[in-house]
C-alpha cells in the first residue's frame, strides 16, 4: 500500500496579503489525490491587538476584517473538491468569524459547512489578571501601571489537531503558532504522537516555510539584477506535499510566477529563527542544523534531515496593553533650498511643542535626506552633499498618553501651510490608538485544561 501524501497550501502570509492568491492553489489542490488543506495565516502581535480593540468596541467583531475577501473567491470550489480550510482569521473572536462564514456560505447558495473553533488561547477569562501583569516579560520591560487589554497564549499543532477531530470542513483559531496551522493537520492525518519528535519537528518547519506565503516562492526574495524573480506580478503562493515520515516538498501552483529554489527556501527558513538547533514551539524543539535541501524538479525543493527534541515546559503568552496615541504628520517641500526649508519646518514645530509643555520624545525625519537609518538626527547629515534643488518631506511623530497632545502635533505642522517656511504642501496627518505588547512565559498546565474545540452551528 502506498504511503499517502497530505497536501497543504497557504493562501495568505499576513493580514492584507493578496486576496486572489488562493485561487490557483485551489485549482492545484483539486487535482491532488489525498487529504488537502488550504490555510490562511494572517495573525501577528499587531493584528491580534487591533482585533482586541475592535472586539472591545463591538462584541460581534474582533476577527479578520479581510475574512470575506479571502474566502469568497474560493469557498465554492473548496466545498466542491472537499478541501479543508484552516486559518487564524478568528483572531480575538473565532466564534464571530465562524458565524460570518456561515452567513457568507448561505449568501453564496452553498450547503452549510461544519465549522469548528479553538478556544483557550485567551487566558484572561481563567487566569488572574494581576498575576499576568506582575509576570516577568521576556523583553525585560515592566507592565506595572498599564491597562491590560488581552493576553493570548500561543497554542500548538496538538490543539489544532483536536479541533480537526470534530470532522470540521473549516477550522478557525485565534492565537496559535503560525506553524501549528500546518502541523495540526499533519498530526491529524498521520496520527503522529507527542513522542515522535523528528516528525513533529519536520511538520513544524514545513509550517514555518509556508507561513509567510510568497516569501518562500520568491516574492520577498526578489532583488533586481541580484536575485531576479520571474513574473512577480503573478507570483504563486506555496504548497507542501508531505509524507508520513515527515519528509516534504515545497512547490507552487503551475503557471504562476515566482520561483522555488534552495535560496528562497533557505531565506524563509532563517526568518525569525534565533537558534537553528533549537527552534521552540509548543509541540517540540526543532533542530534544522543538519537539514538537507535538494532539487526535485522545476520549482520543487525536497526537505529532509530535520530533528526534534523535547518540547518546552512553558507556553509563550502575548500580553497586549494600552499604548496611548500615536501622532504622525507630514509636509513636503520641493525646489531650491528645499531641504533647509523642510528642516526649518520641523524645528518650528518642535520649538512650539516644547513651549506648550510637551517634553517627551518627538521624532523628526526628513524623507529624501535622512529617515529610519539615520535615526532622525539632523546632525548626522551635516556636511554631506545633498541636492540643493530636490524634493524632501518632513515627518514628525510622537506617542503619548492623551489624544489632545497627539492632535496638537498634527495641528502645529498643519499651521505651517501659511505660518511656516515657503512652499509647504501635501500635508497629511493622523492620530491612532496604540496597543503595546510584551511576552511572558506560563506553565502549560495553567492553560491546557482550558483548551477545547467547539462546533459553531449554522442555525
Amino acid at each position: 500500500m502506498m504511503d499517502k501524501t497530505v497536501y497543504i497550501a497557504n493562501g495568505a502570509g499576513f493580514s492584507g496579503d493578496r486576496f486572489d492568491a488562493a485561487v490557483p492553489l485551489v485549482a492545484r489542490l483539486a487535482s491532488c489525490s489525498g487529504p488537502r488543506y488550504l490555510m490562511f495565516e494572517v495573525l501577528a502581535e499587531r493584528t491580534i491587538a487591533i482585533a482586541q480593540i475592535a472586539k472591545e468596541k463591538d462584541p460581534a467583531s474582533g476577527y479578520s476584517p479581510y475574512l470575506e475577501n479571502y474566502l469568497r473567491p474560493i469557498l465554492a470550489d473548496a466545498q466542491k473538491h472537499q478541501i479543508k480550510i484552516i486559518s487564524n482569521m478568528g483572531a480575538a473572536n473565532p466564534a464571530a468569524a465562524a458565524r460570518h462564514v456561515h452567513k457568507l456560505a448561505k449568501e453564496m447558495g452553498l450547503a452549510p459547512f461544519k465549522i469548528a473553533i479553538l478556544k483557550g488561547d485567551d487566558v484572561t477569562p481563567y487566569l488572574d489578571r494581576q498575576a499576568i501583569m506582575e509576570a516577568k516579560t521576556m523583553e525585560g520591560t515592566s507592565l506595572a501601571g498599564r491597562t491590560l487589554s488581552a493576553a493570548n497564549a500561543y497554542l500548538g499543532g496538538d490543539a489544532v489537531a483536536e479541533v480537526l477531530k470534530t470532522g470540521a470542513d473549516i477550522v478557525l483559531v485565534g492565537r496559535t503558532t503560525d506553524s501549528a496551522l500546518v502541523l495540526g493537520p499533519l498530526i491529524h492525518e498521520f496520527g503522529w504522537s507527542e513522542s515522535e519528535l523528528d516528525k513533529l519537528a519536520a511538520g513544524t518547519i514545513c509550517g514555518h516555510l509556508l507561513e509567510c506565503g510568497a516569501q518562500v516562492t520568491g516574492a520577498y526574495f526578489a532583488d533586481p539584477d541580484f536575485k531576479d524573480v520571474p513574473d512577480l506580478a503573478e507570483v504563486g503562493f506555496p504548497l507542501a506535499e508531505v509524507q508520513s515520515d515527515g519528509q516534504f516538498v515545497i512547490t507552487k501552483a503551475e503557471g504562476t510566477g515566482g520561483c522555488v529554489t534552495k535560496a528562497t527556501v533557505t531565506e524563509q527558513l532563517l526568518y525569525e529563527m534565533h537558534d537553528p538547533s533549537c527552534y521552540l514551539v509548543p509541540d517540540v524543539s526543532a533542530d534544522v542544523s543538519a537539514m538537507r535541501l535538494s532539487e526535485d524538479g522545476p520549482d520543487r525543493i525536497a526537505v529532509s534531515g530535520i530533528k526534534g527534541h523535547k518540547r518546552p515546559d512553558k507556553l509563550k503568552v502575548t500580553v497586549c496593553i494600552d499604548g496611548g496615541y500615536m501622532a504622525e504628520a507630514e509636509m513636503s517641500y520641493a525646489g531650491l533650498n528645499a531641504f533647509k526649508r523642510a528642516r526649518l519646518a520641523g524645528e518650528v514645530v518642535l520649538k512650539r511643542m516644547r513651549a506648550k509643555g510637551h517634553n517627551g520624545d518627538i521624532r523628526m525625519d526628513i524623507l529624501g535626506a535622512y529617515s529610519v537609518l539615520d535615526g532622525g538626527k539632523a546632525e548626522r547629515i551635516e556636511g554631506k552633499n545633498l541636492p540643493f534643488d530636490s524634493d524632501y518631506r518632513v515627518r514628525l511623530a510622537l506617542v503619548c498618553g492623551d489624544r489632545q497632545t497627539a492632535q496638537l502635533l498634527c495641528d502645529e505642522l498643519g499651521h505651517l501651510y501659511c505660518s511656516g517656511p515657503a512652499g509647504g504642501g501635501g500635508y497629511r496627518a493622523s492620530v491612532t490608538e496604540q496597543m503595546a505588547s510584551a511576552s511572558i512565559l506560563l506553565d502549560r498546565e495553567l492553560i491546557a485544561p482550558h483548551i477545547q474545540a467547539e462546533v459553531i452551528s449554522h442555525d
